[in-house]
């Protein structure tokens, strides 16, 4: 696996990459809060079976571009970035992998330059065509996990928080790295299936972790996060902040104008797949409807439920890998 650099006039992404530089491109793109380093098990199964592989630090985290104005985190920003970077990595196609904010990257991406794409792959975000924000989120929350007068915008509430209290937000994250990291990368739990989400009373708490205005100092999970990655994730955001990775939450109105000019109204035709998370409480999208739009709006998708929390490739990269080789496998003649 080798850390490389690829920069243009308008951006610089550090990148992991795996596999032989002539197999078929496969990009992996990592979501909030997380780095390149997330894919590692997937680098290096997929580089293994020939594929070459790309796990870029996104806007705003790792080693890339840090722009310092909140409107240069809207989706056409980024989409434009992975854009550069496959033309900089010299091939036609690629399948694009995303997970958390990674997947409506992915899915722009196929809805916006469906002729870059051999395929989407989305773990725990499904396809919105009128774009990931509150306004497409909010009418699909299960009511009867989160009553209208108690939770108003259900687990998507913390979304809210950041337009209306990001520096505090901002704040809370980088009072104590070790400890949010610790906080944050959890396996999942069986037992939190059908309560409410911690994110859905982020604004009644008055800010993250209860409005404690930093994190728990809890145990470290070694199912989602070695030492070593804890090491480097603490490290990498000693350089960057939160302030980027958090931007990334104050663009639903750009974000959904954009996705407004998709293609074909936004209609996916080529190869998706999505994996739902089975212990995912925030995107919950096996027993509520968070899915439908995603069922309407691709052509050709397949879907598979795994037995995880949301830090899935890390979690369990076997059945990630397994799920995601099988399907490679069923499309490869299509492609």
């Amino acid at each position: 696996m080798t850390e490389r650099v690829f920069q243009t006039a308008r951006h610089t992404s550090t990148y992991l990459e795996s596999g032989p530089p002539e197999g078929p491109l496969m990009i992996f793109v990592h979501g909030w809060p997380a780095l390149s380093i997330m894919w590692r098990a997937q680098l290096g199964h997929f580089g293994a079976l020939g594929y070459r592989c790309v796990a870029p630090d996104m806007r705003g985290y790792g080693g890339s571009s840090v722009p310092a104005r909140a409107e240069d985190y809207a989706l056409e920003a980024i989409v434009e970035d992975m854009v550069e970077l496959q033309r900089g990595l010299g091939a036609e196609r690629a399948i694009w992998v995303g997970h958390d904010w990674g997947g409506p990257v992915v899915w722009a991406l196929a809805g916006h330059h469906p002729e870059l794409c051999r395929g989407a792959v989305s773990l725990c975000v499904p396809y919105f065509a009128r774009g990931f924000a509150p306004d497409t989120l909010v009418p699909l929350v299960d009511r009867t996990i989160y009553p209208e007068p108690k939770y108003p915008a259900g687990q998507w509430d913390y979304q809210l928080f950041y337009q209306t209290s990001f520096e505090a937000a901002t704040a809370a994250f980088e009072a104590d790295l070790p400890a949010t990291f610790k906080a944050l990368f959890r396996r999942g739990d069986v037992r939190e299936k059908g309560r409410p989400a911690l994110t859905a009373r982020i604004n009644r708490d008055g800010g993250w972790f209860g409005g404690a205005g930093r994190a728990p100092d809890l145990p470290r999970d070694p199912a989602v996060l070695s030492e070593d990655d804890l090491a480097r994730y603490v490290a990498a955001f000693e350089r960057t902040g939160f302030w980027g990775a958090d931007a990334w939450y104050v663009n639903p109105a750009r974000n959904m104008d954009y996705a407004a000019r998709a293609l074909d109204g936004g209609t996916l035709h080529l190869p998706v797949l999505f994996l739902h998370a089975a212990y995912d409480a925030i995107c919950e999208t096996v027993d509520s409807r968070m899915a439908e739009p995603m069922r309407r709006d691709c052509r050709d998708l397949t879907e598979h439920v795994l037995e995880t929390g949301h830090w899935m490739a890390a979690e369990q990269p076997a059945q990630v890998n397994a799920a995601l080789e099988t399907w490679l496998a069923a499309k490869h003649k299509a492609w």
